[in-house]
């Protein structure tokens, strides 16, 4: 008998995933990962949560240790604390300084789920691993979820090839919905729970007043892109996203406006009025630190530039310096340096980069 590691997270679809590799005569063996730091979850003035005096991490831990329990699951816990503050955590503070806006899920599938955690299962004697991410494996080839609508290869697309061997995704053929009823069915404490959004480390939490904990807040202008007017003051660039409208800090009864762009070298904030504005669309980046899951090397394809966005027909130029420069010639909205631009071809996921710089008509956007 064939035996499988599985990474639980304490939700409804790890757990499922469990349920389903067993159901295919696997020897089934639980890991939960503790990435962060407990005593950090506090609420967002730096106190402990004093009516929920179990942070959400030891909460999904316990949900995990029921799950396997009910499915006669051995369980193991293992600390990447450290590992995770160094190689996920760091970096996400590094971008965020550069003004970019990072995606702290890829990395920690990078480095942490899909290297440290294969380690540790391999000492606990895994033929496979398993996860319960929306992806498909067909041959050596990353592929698209059935349900598209949850679908997570986007996540994934900084994996190497080796880093994709032996791996199960038993979720890749079906549907939320289905996996849901499964879990209904089964009885599971994780039938109906939330599923997690947002930064893990973070979670429910003030974004500003946490990451205020860790970057010295940096107030400066906000500057009307138009008109070159200052309009009001910024509580830090590191607050701020491209597409942003909401918490802008713009105080009464203005207009829809838009952050359009950072300047970090002069502290500048730059936002844009009305609907659909022409200052947020591009026809051009550069992406750096490209990862090649696929040996083909397309000129066209299509591209996604974040998670929810649709995928875009592009052009590719290589580069140097593992660059290359995508266009897509009929523009896209709020292209962000420091997110992830993955490639695809059909169902395929060929990789990514992370986006470097923004053009529009050849000329560099976004100021940073």
């Amino acid at each position: 008998m064939k035996k499988v590691v599985i990474g639980m997270s304490g939700g409804v679809d790890s757990s499922v995933a469990a349920y389903l590799l067993q159901k295919e005569g696997y020897e089934v063996i639980g890991l939960f990962m503790r990435n962060w730091d407990s005593s950090i979850n506090n609420d967002h003035l730096g106190n402990p949560d004093l009516n929920n005096p179990i942070c959400p991490q030891e909460q999904d831990y316990n949900d995990a240790l029921e799950v396997c329990n009910k499915l006669n699951i051995k369980l193991y816990r293992v600390d990447f604390v450290k590992e995770y503050w160094d190689f996920v955590f760091q970096y996400f503070l590094e971008e965020l300084k550069k003004g970019r806006t990072p995606n702290p899920d890829i990395m920690c599938n990078k480095y942490i789920k899909f290297d440290l955690f294969v380690k540790e299962a391999l000492k606990l004697g895994a033929d496979y691993i398993a996860t319960g991410h929306y992806a498909r494996i067909k041959g050596n080839r990353l592929c698209r979820a059935v349900d598209l609508n949850k679908d997570q290869t986007y996540f994934l697309a900084q994996l190497s090839p080796d880093q994709l061997k032996n791996v199960l995704f038993p979720l890749g053929s079906i549907t939320k919905p289905e996996v849901r009823k499964i879990a209904d069915e089964l009885n599971l404490i994780t039938a109906s729970k939330k599923d997690s959004t947002g930064i893990c480390f973070i979670g429910e939490r003030n974004y500003q007043k946490f990451i205020g904990n860790y970057l010295k807040p940096n107030p400066g202008e906000i500057v009307n892109i138009k008109t070159t007017e200052v309009i009001g003051e910024h509580t830090g660039l590191m607050n701020y996203t491209i597409g942003q409208r909401r918490n802008v800090g713009l105080s009464g009864n203005v207009e829809k406006h838009f952050v359009v762009g950072k300047n970090v070298a002069n502290n500048t904030l730059y936002v844009a009025f009305g609907d659909d504005n022409p200052y947020l669309y591009s026809d051009a980046c550069i992406i750096e630190n490209v990862n090649f899951i696929s040996p083909t090397r397309p000129t066209f394809c299509t591209a996604k530039f974040r998670y929810r966005g649709p995928d875009i027909e592009v052009i590719l130029e290589y580069l140097e310096n593992n660059e290359i420069l995508v266009k897509y010639p009929s523009t896209v909205k709020a292209v962000t340096p420091g997110q992830a631009c993955v490639l695809y071809l059909g169902e395929q996921c060929l990789g990514s980069g992370i986006i470097k710089n923004i053009y529009k008509n050849d000329k560099k956007l976004n100021y940073l």
